[in-house]
């Protein structure tokens, strides 16, 4: 089943705070969700606390923050560094 990607306000304001190779490194990460929200180098997983939250990695320091919106959409709420499930 391929996702369909719906991001936000918030999301698209912080991605432009991204330097341009963490945007494409973001876009790539967007194509795999798209494909599986589960794909292992997405290190997939919830954010405790918050049962329809989950937060997959970019790379080492940047994670996307999303939930589903029915069964084949994603709402894409955050991007940015670690600290941004911190503030969830």
């Amino acid at each position: 089943m391929e996702y369909k990607i719906k991001p936000t306000r918030g999301f698209e304001k912080n991605l432009r705070r991204l330097t341009a190779q963490e945007q494409k490194l973001v876009a790539r990460k967007l194509m795999l969700m798209m494909g599986n929200p589960f794909h292992p180098s997405l290190r997939t997983k919830k954010v405790q606390g918050f049962p329809d939250l989950f937060e997959c990695s970019v790379n080492m320091d940047i994670r996307i923050l999303w939930r589903y919106d029915g069964e084949d959409i994603i709402i894409i709420l955050d991007v940015g560094y670690h600290s941004i499930v911190d503030k969830s």
